[in-house]
């Protein structure tokens, strides 16, 4: 972490305790003989002085530096000497991960390959559990010579698996294996043991045994990773489910897939994970790990059903220590177990997709938790898309999935603009998000008219309200510029006010035309404005009433946009053309930033719960031009490029100037996938096929 200062951050969260790397590979990476203190040196007082409490971590699904692996025999007494070396720096740290999740590390590392040491087999995967936990012993043991009230916070993934019948025996396997460090180190792997025969017969040896059974390294508190993947469901029917989910154990083939989509009944969930562990062990739990990757709304809900589970255990006496909201900065690439370096991330508390962290809703949840016990976000009334039926794979749902909940009477959202591309999208993005809405049109809720706004707001009562309404014929403005800012500027004026008001929170749209193309790059959230046609002096105008009327409402500057739900934009009608064998002719001197709106609208409303304001570009990566962006679906589509013919913006009859340059991008955190990833999935989101 190259910013310090983010503990200051992290402080204004109420946390009383923070997991934190003191790395083995990072402070001595080629010798325990010269280690480099720098980093921890500045970072453990500072967490001291804010009142948070390290939970010092060695390795964290790493195999160590270089001079050692997991299947190394000196493992053990390296990690223990590290251990002691950090204890006697530090010595008034109390709690210690030395190894995190021991058993998943070496299921990826030396079961399936994934990471170094790249194993594939049991002895392999047997060696790698047992060398971790020895060196978790020898490290408490090297740092309680120490700090002898030292605590270990052990911390392992922990889902259950279920099974078809016919693949119970397997299921059962598993769900003992889940186990097996845990039980290790508390000295319950003996003769009784289940996997003590395979233990034995893979690698274990009777001094193995008996050093666990001897090492008294019951974990303080028992630390739990769970996610929506952790819960398995394993079944012989290969055909229900994806191909890259087969395998096998060399007896029976079968899928291997997240029990989410395939049980009917759905996943274990925290509070059974906390209780089960609780009673093996009776030792303090805690969630150790608490993250969902997925949409903002259902990162809140997880986190919620988490908190909500340690809240009911502890009324039940179960002593439950601790809520980890994991990782408070997000994560690159986790989301494909590190196997490659894409760049893929997701947003943790704060997300630091640009330079400064950004507080999503996260933080505030955690604020609420802090401050008063509970979270009062409007999407938590609803369940997280692991809840809802449409989450099962094809073959696993009922014949007839119930459907779904009618917009409530009052509350949620309001959506403006009913037979628009961007209020459709709305409305279907919001429904797969389970966010509820009304979608209105202008007979139902005219912005231009201060009464119907009233009307429409006190009938809905909705937490927030998204204008997708406005004068979108950018020709035609020049002829009609009274019905352009009318609804343009002076609707979402009216708008701005009267959500103000309420204490709505409020959405609306402007656009790349507010530019005059001048700068000749991107251009960015606080370039001035200098419109050249009456469609974008509009949106400036717009932008200057909304904000004035309602400083915390979040105004969105995008760009053209093309999408799979409706085949007028330029983008489906240019593959329409070629796909007839037609020409098609595109402006070559005009740079911009095709949006795909599925990213435009998901991003939106990511930004709406995360209770964002001010003034946003939202644009999918890349700057091109109309010729070059036709070119791009040619290419992607399997159409001859040479259909396309580059000319001049003043060969094709526009009668509104255009920038030559209008190109966006952000500086305040928002940052779409590139241009060809969207087009990429445009092909294959787009139904019926073009070709």
């Amino acid at each position: 972490m190259a910013r310090p200062a983010d503990l200051e951050l992290f402080a204004t969260l109420g946390l009383t305790a923070l997991r934190y790397p003191v790395l083995w590979e990072m402070v001595a990476p080629d010798t325990l003989d010269h280690p480099d203190w720098s980093f921890s040196d500045e970072r453990l007082p500072r967490l001291h002085h804010l009142g948070i409490e390290p939970i010092v971590g060695f390795l964290h699904h790493g195999s160590g530096p270089r001079y050692t692996s997991l299947i190394d025999p000196g493992f053990p007494d390296l990690l223990g000497r590290y251990a002691g070396m950090v204890a006697a720096r530090y010595p008034w740290l109390t709690s210690f991960t030395p190894v995190n999740e021991p058993l998943t590390t070496a299921r990826f590392s030396c079961l399936y390959g994934h990471w170094y040491p790249h194993g594939r087999d049991d002895r392999s995967f047997v060696r790698a559990v047992i060398t971790q936990c020895r060196g978790i012993v020898e490290a408490m043991r090297a740092i309680r010579r120490v700090i002898p009230a030292a605590r270990l916070v052990m911390t392992e993934d922990m889902g259950r698996t279920w099974s078809t019948p016919l693949l119970s025996y397997q299921a059962d396997y598993e769900n003992n294996r889940r186990w097996l460090s845990l039980d290790l180190l508390s000295g319950r792997v003996d003769r009784d043991h289940p996997l003590r025969p395979w233990l034995a017969g893979t690698g274990a040896t009777d001094a193995d045994f008996d050093y666990f059974l001897g090492c008294d390294m019951t974990p303080d508190v028992v630390g739990l990773n769970y996610y929506l993947t952790s819960d398995r469901y394993l079944d012989q029917r290969l055909k229900r489910y994806p191909a890259t989910s087969h395998g096998g154990n060399g007896r029976h083939r079968y899928a291997d897939v997240e029990a989410v989509r395939a049980r009917r009944e759905g996943i274990l969930g925290h509070e059974e994970v906390l209780r089960s562990a609780w009673l093996r062990y009776r030792r303090e739990v805690a969630l150790t790990e608490v993250h969902a990757g997925a949409t903002r709304e259902d990162q809140l809900r997880w986190f919620h059903e988490a908190w909500q589970a340690a809240l009911k255990l502890c009324r039940e006496g179960v002593p439950v220590r601790a809520v980890t909201s994991w990782a408070l900065l997000g994560s690159y690439d986790w989301c494909g177990l590190l196997t490659s370096m894409d760049g893929r991330y997701e947003p943790g508390v704060f997300d630091v997709s640009t330079k400064e962290p950004r507080p999503t809703a996260l933080a505030t949840t955690l604020k609420q938790v802090a401050l008063f016990g509970r979270a009062f976000h409007p999407t938590l009334a609803h369940h997280g898309w692991w809840r809802r039926p449409e989450r099962l794979f094809p073959g696993c749902r009922p014949k007839s999935l119930l459907p779904g909940s009618p917009p409530p009477a009052a509350g949620g959202v309001v959506v403006i603009g009913k037979t628009g591309t961007l209020g459709q999208a709305f409305a279907l993005v919001c429904a797969s998000r389970c966010v509820p809405c009304h979608v209105l049109s202008r007979a139902e809720l005219d912005i231009t008219s201060r009464p119907s706004v009233a009307a429409a707001l006190e009938r809905f009562a909705p937490w927030a309200v998204i204008n997708a309404a406005g004068f979108v014929r950018i020709d035609e403005a020049e002829g009609d510029a009274a019905t352009c800012f009318r609804q343009n500027a002076f609707g979402p004026g009216i708008l701005a006010e009267e959500c103000a008001r309420r204490g709505i929170a409020l959405v609306t749209f402007s656009s790349d035309m507010v530019f005059d193309g001048s700068k000749g790059t991107p251009y960015h959230e606080t370039d001035p404005v200098a419109p050249l046609n009456v469609y974008g002096r509009s949106k400036a105008e717009a932008e200057r009433l909304v904000l004035a009327q309602h400083p915390g409402a979040l105004l969105i500057r995008t760009s053209s946009f093309f999408g799979p739900w409706d085949r007028y934009n330029f983008v489906t009608q240019t593959l329409q053309r070629l796909a007839q064998g037609e020409t098609v002719n595109a402006a070559s001197d005009l740079v911009v930033s095709p949006t795909y709106v599925p990213d435009l609208v998901h991003a939106c409303l990511n930004l709406l719960v995360d209770a964002a304001n001010g003034i946003w570009h939202v644009a999918n990566e890349g700057a091109v031009t109309w010729a070059e962006l036709a070119g791009h679906c040619a290419t992607m589509a399997g159409y001859d490029a040479a259909a396309v013919i580059p000319c001049p913006a003043s060969s094709l009859g526009f009668i509104a100037p255009r920038p030559p340059f209008s190109a966006l991008a952000s500086t305040r955190g928002i940052v779409l996938p590139p241009l060809q990833d969207a087009l990429a999935r445009y092909l294959v989101d787009t139904a019926p096929p073009l070709k």
